[in-house]
């Protein structure tokens, strides 16, 4: 595992930067840009749209999200006769998707541009911080109070990383590594008709500075911190 490079990538998302996260080649083989969403502006949602361009996502702990109230999205659509079928299956990869529901501040205006996903993002984490600071009350009152669902932000739960490795997982892990709350914002890099690959996003990262990190060396962080267990 090379920390030098895992510490840069700490040190980008502790300053709000982006950070490049390559989940593995047997799973999507997938890159996805992340910043801390305790920095988001919308500058870096532009940023999201433009350089990454993927479905941009809000992303807490499966913890943070049940405490919430919230269901998975998969189990939402079970409860609908006539969806059990589309809810049940699974991408080649094979992991039970990490969505939740969609939101909107209620204090944007239509919650799409770049200005309002921003705004919902930052209530989004301060909701999360709050439940992870212990006033889970509180976190549940704002949530209630403040969004309006289905909406332009889509929240994902984070499972363990011994449950499933996808980029909700590491990235969520990657900001409690750094020392932050595990609460991110990300969206996919896309290239041209497809998916950026590991090489295009290295060539990427070289160009830009953006730290690359690559899942195994998350997992094996994770790991030694004590933060994963053995599995």
């Amino acid at each position: 595992m090379p920390r030098g490079e895992l510490e840069e990538a700490f040190r980008a998302l502790r300053r709000g930067a982006p950070v490049l996260l390559h989940d593995d080649k047997g799973r999507e083989d997938e890159v996805d840009m992340v910043f801390y969403a305790g920095h988001v502006d919308e500058w870096r949602v532009y940023l999201l749209r433009t350089m990454a361009g993927g479905l941009l996502c809000y992303a807490t702990t499966q913890d943070v999200a049940r405490g919430l109230g919230l269901p998975y999205g998969d189990e939402l659509l079970r409860l609908h006769p006539g969806l059990e079928a589309i809810a049940s299956r699974r991408l080649r990869y094979g992991d039970r998707p990490a969505f939740t529901v969609w939101v909107n501040h209620v204090s944007v205006r239509t919650g799409v541009s770049d200005e309002d996903r921003a705004k919902t993002i930052r209530e989004l984490h301060a909701v999360a911080s709050m439940y992870l600071d212990g006033d889970v009350e509180g976190a549940r009152r704002k949530f209630l109070a403040e969004f309006q669902a289905p909406g332009h932000v889509p929240i994902l739960a984070a499972r363990s990383l011994k449950e499933r490795r996808g980029h909700t997982e590491l990235a969520t892990t990657l900001a409690v590594l750094a020392g932050l709350k595990p609460s991110v914002a990300f969206a996919e890099v896309l290239a041209r008709g497809r998916s950026m690959s590991l090489e295009e996003a290295e060539k990427l990262s070289d160009a830009t500075g953006w730290p690359l990190v690559r899942g195994e060396w998350v997992v094996e962080a994770c790991r030694d911190e004590g933060l994963c267990g053995s599995g």
